[in-house]
């Protein structure tokens, strides 16, 4: 019973751990409501009244989710310096509150000011941010000079409040919060694995789903590893052991798309192409058996499970023998002699199998230390020889300083200006249409600026909060009616709305919008100003402060949609070409670069352009054509970034890995992949650019490589798959790009 207890918190650890990489989001939404729920008690305990227990509650929850920084003393230093940019920032609001132009002019003023401050790094987004809204805060609860000795009193128990909580109660440690990434590294490594093994049970009629499961899992494993390496500079003890962590992630992460690549290739009909577990809502390829002994594929469908114990099991601290016998047995398919009899494809799988059990060994090693190795095979062995290697030699690196736009070219002055304008306007507008809850608009104006570069993503962002407010409003009546004049019981809704706020806000805005504005109707009524009529006005404001948005964002130093993608296209094509030509250069024998650090670059510039191309790829958008069109181009980027990523992880093994040897063929082999890159972006960044992308003889052909050369005997072979699919990829963007392709020549 005990050890089914165990398996059962387990499962549902992992399970959490899966959802929520690094518990970030219920960390959010645990200490804020905390923050909340104690600065209400303290309140109470006081004597305070209703409209003070509300201006704390939002006092509260602004101190707490304003500060971004990762180390304790730095949100510390923030914190103190939040509480008196707070106390002036309420003290104006109530002395400007009956001065309506005095008032309306020094809002755009602090409006223009929090968002300058974000230049200043996060310190500086914090304090403007506190400001902004602890002016708002004064506005909602109608902050009169009278009151002024106990709103501020509220606001500095908020704030003591709000630093109990981060650093006592629920505190977030860069360590710890990379600590837990991990956990949900695995949890969704796990995951994918899993997603593996239904692709292959998967029947004709549910390829399409199985495939669509894995191509999700790989995605949200790439997202987990984007996330600890944001975290492992602060949350490692030394430069070196981030790069080791660093290393093992990105092995893992290739191993596992590597394997559902092999599994995919194994169950089609031809040799899928890497494209389709990149591109969402691809169909899956056409299915065709291969003549496999049964006993065979009850073996690989054994090994898919056992790896996925391997993996949900290497940081449970289980160095038992059964374990040790799994690992043993998936490490001996790296040797050619332990391969199974069957067709090539499956044959690459059991291979496929093999190195991501390695990867998981040299996770363990990297995260956990070392391990026992008495029940070690000669294969096991050999792959731990291999780690040592590696390990040894990855050292530090510098790194380079990016150039940085000034005047009005900086984005923050560029935001701050646009703002300052659209709250202007929303100002205007919303005082025509209400006099007393007008800064709705002004909100919603600011809060469609924050972290938006582009006039189409404050477009989608407007849409989505009016969609929210929308069915919030209706759950706002509904709320409203149902507790009445009950005030702790509003009160304790608003701390259940308060938490899933920010635990949906990473995943859906429309949803944390729909979760304020339902908070916002028990707070009206708590205030005995709540009506129809008052929440059908917010949803009046709210569309106002988004059209103003728009509108200074389309007018005033616009960003449109088409330059910010094509500037982010651009650099993601730069370090494209970046990474392959220093991967290839090193393959070819070459001096070693930073090729890892080159590679998450890459990944970044990627997820950049990924999100800035999400008002193109809407559901909403009515130009459809566009909408596939950015899908295809990302999802081929992808494909080409996992090579790149690939090769550099190859290029890194060079100097320690026995079976590696440098090929100098390879530099002019590639060659024409890396100048068809540089072609598409010059292309990109002028559209009258005049040449072509190239195309001839395959990157295999150009080695003379000799087909009957093992599919995985020689790493180099490897290294031209990669290539060649890599060059496929590029000179497939040139199409939906509209760059030239030269015909070959003859």
């Amino acid at each position: 019973m005990r050890a089914a207890g165990r398996s059962v918190r387990a499962r549902l650890r992992d399970r959490i751990a899966a959802s929520d990489p690094g518990l970030l989001r219920l960390t959010a939404g645990l200490r804020t409501v905390g923050a909340i729920a104690l600065t209400l008690a303290v309140l109470a305990l006081l004597g305070a009244d209703v409209h003070l227990l509300v201006a704390g509650a939002m006092a509260a929850m602004v101190a707490t989710f304003a500060i971004r920084e990762k180390q304790l003393g730095a949100q510390a230093v923030t914190l103190a310096l939040g509480l008196p940019v707070a106390l002036v920032s309420v003290t104006l609001g109530a002395v400007l509150n009956a001065r309506m132009y005095v008032g309306d002019v020094f809002f755009v003023v602090l409006i223009f000011c929090a968002v300058y401050g974000r230049r200043f790094g996060d310190r500086g987004t914090a304090l403007g941010l506190i400001g902004f809204q602890v002016y708002f805060l004064s506005l909602f609860v109608g902050a009169e000079v009278s009151a002024l000795p106990r709103l501020c009193g509220a606001i500095a128990v908020a704030f003591c409040s709000s630093a109990l909580l981060r650093f006592a109660v629920v505190p977030a440690t860069p360590t710890g919060v990379l600590l837990r990434l991990r956990l949900a590294f695995r949890a969704r490594l796990a995951q994918l694995v899993s997603a593996q093994l239904d692709l292959l049970d998967a029947a004709p009629d549910e390829m399409d789903k199985a495939l669509e499961a894995v191509r999700e899992g790989t995605a949200r494993l790439h997202e987990t590893a984007m996330m600890i390496q944001a975290q492992l500079e602060d949350g490692t003890p030394d430069e070196s052991a981030a790069r080791l962590v660093q290393r093992r992630i990105a092995d893992a992460e290739i191993a596992a798309e590597r394997l559902g690549l092999l599994l995919l290739t194994s169950r089609s009909a031809e040799r899928a192409d890497t494209l389709t577990l990149h591109l969402p809502g691809a169909p899956a390829p056409s299915v065709g058996q291969p003549a496999v002994p049964d006993e065979t594929t009850a073996t690989l469908r054994r090994d898919l499970q056992a790896l996925r114990a391997l993996v949900l099991r290497a940081g449970s601290g289980d160095s038992g023998t059964a374990l040790a016998h799994v690992r043993n047995r998936l490490l001996g398919y790296r040797d050619e002699e332990n391969l199974p009899p069957a067709p090539a494809a499956v044959q690459d799988v059991f291979r496929g199998i093999g190195e991501a059990a390695r990867s998981v060994l040299g996770l363990r090693i990297a995260l956990d230390g070392p391990q026992d190795e008495s029940d070690d095979t000669p294969a096991t062995a050999r792959s731990r020889e291999e780690l040592d290697a590696e390990d040894a030699a990855i050292d530090g690196g510098e790194e380079s300083a990016e150039e940085q736009e000034t005047g009005l070219r900086r984005p923050t002055t560029r935001a701050a200006v646009q703002v300052a304008v659209g709250s202007t306007l929303a100002i205007a507008g919303g005082e025509l249409l209400s006099t007393q809850r007008w800064y709705w608009a002004v909100l919603t104006c600011w809060i469609v600026f924050l972290n938006t570069a582009s006039t189409g993503e404050i477009l989608v962002k407007g849409y989505r909060r009016l969609l929210g407010t929308v069915f919030g409003v209706v759950a706002g009546i509904i709320l409203a009616g149902l507790v009445g004049q009950h005030t702790w019981t509003a009160f304790a809704l608003v701390l259940v709305l308060i938490f899933a706020m920010f635990y949906v806000a990473p995943l859906s805005y429309t949803l944390m919008s729909f979760f304020v504005t339902a908070m916002l109707g028990l707070l009206y009524t708590l205030l005995h100003t709540y009506s129809l009529d008052v929440l059908l006005l917010r949803v009046e404001e709210t569309a106002l402060g988004a059209a103003c948005g728009v509108i200074a964002a389309a007018l005033v130093l616009p960003v449109r949609t088409d330059r910010r993608t094509n500037e982010l296209l651009g650099t993601v094509l730069d370090r494209l070409a970046e990474v392959t030509e220093a991967a290839v250069g090193q393959l070819s024998g070459g001096a070693a670069d930073e090729l890892l650090d080159k590679a998450r670059d890459l990944d970044q510039a990627l997820a950049d352009l990924r999100a800035a191309t999400q008002p193109l790829t809407h559901p909403v958008t009515p130009l459809r054509a566009r909408r596939h069109t950015a899908r295809y181009v990302v999802a081929l980027l992808e494909t080409c970034a996992y090579h790149a990523r690939t090769l550099a992880a190859t290029a890194e093994l060079l100097p320690t890995h026995p079976s590696i040897a440098a090929d100098p063929r390879l530099r002019g082999a590639a060659g024409r992949t890396v100048r068809n890159i540089e072609t598409i972006a010059a292309r990109v960044a002028d559209e009258h650019a005049a040449a072509r992308v190239e195309t001839g003889p395959s990157i295999a052909s150009l080695l003379g490589s000799d087909a009957g050369t093992p599919r995985y005997g020689r790493i180099t072979d490897r290294v031209l798959r990669h290539l060649e699919r890599l060059d496929e990829a590029v000179v497939g963007l040139a199409r939906p790009l509209g760059v030239p392709v030269a015909e070959p020549r003859a």
